[in-house]
């Protein structure tokens, strides 16, 4: 356990810069998303390395034909899940599908979109699809199957964390255990964010918490609690968001005050927010001057800690 000092790291100013690497993955595949899919799927240094690329492509254009529905998020979920990713900007630039069988899942990544090659996407694509296949999936092993000639993809699996397991003439098979994540989530290997600090009391109400709900933000909060630093009340810095904590937030151009709260106490339209909403889930352990990007209603948003008005430890109102 590690364990932080009071007055530990002074105001920081912003620490995502735009640059940096960011990937979220949404579930909901349009019409559109379809068409872009075949896009990718017809250019060959995409699929130079897919072995089932036709297939793919012929199957998105069999979905296609056979509804008129905007939404196809249930024929890509057939036999697995289907996720779309997208940038900060929220410009799709690759597809990530899950396929789950028994404890094992095995993960499919393409960044079909060229121009951003070389962006380190790849990277923090791999990072979500993690975080999906262990901590919503259950899995207990996570597995990519990769030609040996790829040696883009190669070296960024390797540099995620994963193990070679087997390898053939045309295929190396890839491994990442439940265990080995969550040790390497904890030792802050496989993220690439800011630090966060949570207190023991905190932490243990939110493990319990995370047993009873359900939800993307979930996943988000137990990833979070995961990785973060733990620290007792009593050391927690006056300026980090703690539980019942009261803090003034940027989000992209609004300014806004939030108390950070348990689900029974939410209230939104009066400013309190559940550690179990987006909002609540992405701000829990940062201090000011901390910026993130985090996805919040199906867009990604910047919010930065502008300060932390209250903190139940910082007042000395925490219960043992």
């Amino acid at each position: 356990m590690a364990i932080a000092m009071k007055g530990f790291h002074p105001l920081r100013m912003s620490v995502v810069k735009m640059n940096k690497p960011f990937i979220s993955l949404c579930p909901e595949i349009t019409r559109t998303h379809a068409l872009t899919l075949m896009d990718w799927l017809e250019d060959e240094r995409v699929t130079c390395y897919l072995s089932d690329s036709r297939n793919v492509s012929r199957f998105i254009e069999q979905a296609i034909d056979r509804t008129q529905l905007p939404i196809l998020t249930h024929l890509f979920n057939q036999g697995g899940r289907f996720f779309m990713a997208y940038d900060r900007r929220d410009v799709p630039v690759g597809f990530v599908r899950l396929v789950k069988t028994g404890p094992d899942c095995e993960i499919v990544l393409v960044i079909g979109d060229c121009d951003n090659w070389g962006r380190n996407l790849g990277a923090s694509t791999i990072r979500e699809g993690m975080k999906l296949a262990f901590l919503d999936m259950r899995a207990e092993k996570l597995i990519a199957k990769i030609h040996p000639d790829n040696a883009r993809s190669l070296k960024t699996f390797l540099r995620s964390g994963f193990l070679l397991e087997t390898e053939t003439p045309t295929l190396k098979s890839f491994s990442m255990t439940a265990g080995r994540y969550l040790r390497l989530l904890r030792e802050g290997a496989v993220v690439d964010s800011t630090d966060i600090y949570v207190t023991e009391i905190d932490k243990a109400r939110l493990k319990e918490l995370i047993e009873l709900e359900q939800g993307p933000a979930v996943v988000e909060l137990e990833h979070e609690l995961e990785r973060a630093i733990v620290v007792a009340p009593q050391q927690v810095a006056r300026n980090v968001v703690t539980m019942n904590s009261r803090a003034l937030l940027q989000l992209d151009d609004e300014e806004m005050e939030v108390a950070l709260v348990y689900p029974e106490d939410a209230d939104s339209s009066a400013g309190k927010f559940s550690v179990c909403s987006d909002v609540g889930a992405a701000i829990l352990g940062y201090q000011e001057g901390d910026s993130i990007d985090w996805r919040i209603s199906d867009r990604t948003r910047r919010i930065g800690i502008r300060k932390v008005l209250y903190q139940p430890e910082a007042a000395g109102d925490f219960h043992l």
